[in-house]
């Protein structure tokens, strides 16, 4: 494969609750190795049916009020058809509709080219999953 196309898969260990985890140093990391100073595009992918990539401010609630928001809208009731596994897992495979399982990023100089309070976050609802893959791809 060229040095133009440089891929490596994340290990997240997201425990037995509803999460949001910040993947920015991961994302940060990756590309001090993988950029070499170039400009390109980042790609960030998680192969899960009930998991997403959001690119939202962290630390400050809005991660909690994501997870709030996404209780509105998909409750963890028995609605679902999709019924195995804990109470209202069906709506964890809803999830990806609306927040996708992929973020693609501009990356300038090398570097993650982000506005000041945005983070790359792995949004987590499945609680019965609690290790999740997060694949890095640079382009550039």
């Amino acid at each position: 494969m060229s040095d133009a196309f440089t891929t490596r898969v994340l290990t997240v260990s997201t425990g037995s609750r509803e999460r949001v985890v910040d993947l920015t140093r991961d994302c940060e990391a990756f590309l001090r190795e993988a950029a070499g100073g170039r400009d390109g595009l980042l790609n960030v992918f998680v192969p899960h049916a009930t998991a997403g990539i959001a690119v939202i401010e962290t630390g400050a609630g809005s991660d909690d009020d994501l997870l709030a928001a996404l209780h509105t809208l998909l409750p963890a009731d028995d609605r679902w058809q999709h019924s195995h596994g804990s109470r209202g897992h069906g709506r964890d495979h809803v999830l990806p509709a609306i927040v996708p399982p992929h973020a693609t990023l501009p990356v300038i100089g090398g570097r993650l080219e982000l506005g000041t309070w945005q983070s790359v976050c792995l949004v987590d609802t499945n609680i019965d999953n609690h290790e999740r893959k997060v694949r890095l791809s640079f382009l550039g």
